[in-house]
């Protein structure tokens, strides 16, 4: 793909992730200059992710495509995962603003409000949580870390009634005086993207470019930041999200308006992203969100006994699962690099 910044035309760059020539990865300094200059604060530091082999697991499996995983879940801050590098570029954003409060919302076991919660606790800011559920008798798993990040919990019954609960607290604050940062749910936005723009220049800096990403997809941000930054770089990647909730059409619905926020947020012209493919596998919800499947239930325990890597029973388990039933009906090609980006969420193994 071409990409043509506003202010300064970038010519195509051409990569081919089975070449195996790591320096065709850096070859496109203007895209690296840019994904490195997207302002941030570093809660989990500097220090990249790992990228490691599968090889017992694709062996298990009787893959012979090349299977790697994106740790991270190893991100250094608030336990880890895909929402802390959102909130890095977030965080920012808030600070600049002033703000003295983060609002959020989601589920009772939500990664999001924990990361949230973590990194208010980093910038000596408030931090409210709307979520939706029953006050749990006894905190576990995220509940529990958002407790000790010190997080104000306001319960609301439905997913339908979060939004408005938001709505009135960020309304309270206004009247107290206060400076509230409202972050949507799962810091799903084209400016919490950016993170994974970045993070596709820091991967591009460990390996080759993979032929296929497969990743879990829920409310769309992340998914739009691998595709934003594949086309960026000018990679042939195929990103595919794996939903653990939703069906493929409604992500597909949240992935296209936060690509296109991501236009403006770049600085490259309109509709850059528009003729990206944006691939969404629903096949692997199960009785939907939060509730294991048989297939994600295997994917946990292949994992752990073959790599001794754990898997969130939500989202990361769901993605397994699909790659697992891609790598036996002979779906990846024995020439693939393919990459398991692990988005975290690990606490939810012990709600």
């Amino acid at each position: 793909m071409s990409i043509t910044w506003k202010d300064d035309p970038l010519p195509s760059v051409t990569q081919s992730a089975r070449s195996g020539d790591h320096a065709t990865t850096h070859a496109n300094p203007a895209a690296r200059a840019l994904a490195d200059s997207i302002p941030r604060l570093p809660l989990a530091g500097d220090a990249p992710t790992p990228v490691e082999e599968l090889g017992r697991l694709r062996e298990a499996l009787g893959m012979r495509a090349r299977l790697l995983v994106k740790r991270d879940d190893a991100l250094t801050f608030g336990a880890g995962g895909n929402k802390v590098r959102k909130l890095e570029v977030i965080a920012s954003r808030a600070t600049a603003d002033g703000a003295d409060t983060l609002v959020t919302t989601g589920g009772v076991q939500s990664n999001h409000a924990r990361v949230t919660a973590a990194a208010a606790a980093r910038l000596g800011v408030e931090c409210i949580l709307v979520v939706n559920g029953e006050p749990p008798a006894r905190l576990t798993g995220n509940a529990l870390l958002m407790q000790l990040f010190g997080a104000k919990m306001e319960y609301v019954a439905t997913r339908q009634e979060r939004t408005p609960r938001v709505e009135q607290v960020i309304d309270r604050l206004h009247a107290e005086g206060r400076r509230p940062y409202a972050i949507p749910l799962g810091a799903s936005t084209p400016v919490g993207a950016l993170g994974y723009v970045r993070a596709i220049g820091e991967l591009l800096a460990q390996i080759p470019a993979p032929d296929v990403i497969i990743h879990s997809s829920s409310s769309g941000g992340t998914q739009a930041g691998l595709i934003a930054g594949c086309a960026l770089f000018g990679l042939h990647t195929k990103v595919i999200g794996v939903s653990p909730d939703d069906p493929s059409d409604a992500i597909a619905g949240y992935v296209k308006p936060i690509l296109s926020g991501l236009e403006s947020e770049l600085k490259v012209t309109a509709g850059t992203f528009a003729s990206c493919d944006i691939t969404v596998d629903d096949r692997f919800v199960g009785g939907g969100y939060g509730i294991p499947s048989d297939a994600s239930r295997e994917a946990i325990e292949l994992t752990a006994r073959n790599e001794g890597l754990l898997l969130d029973p939500v989202y990361s388990a769901k993605a397994m699962a699909a790659l697992i039933a891609y790598a036996r009906a002979g779906e990846l090609d024995a020439h693939e690099t393919v990459l398991f980006w692990h988005t975290g969420g690990v606490p939810g193994l012990f709600a």
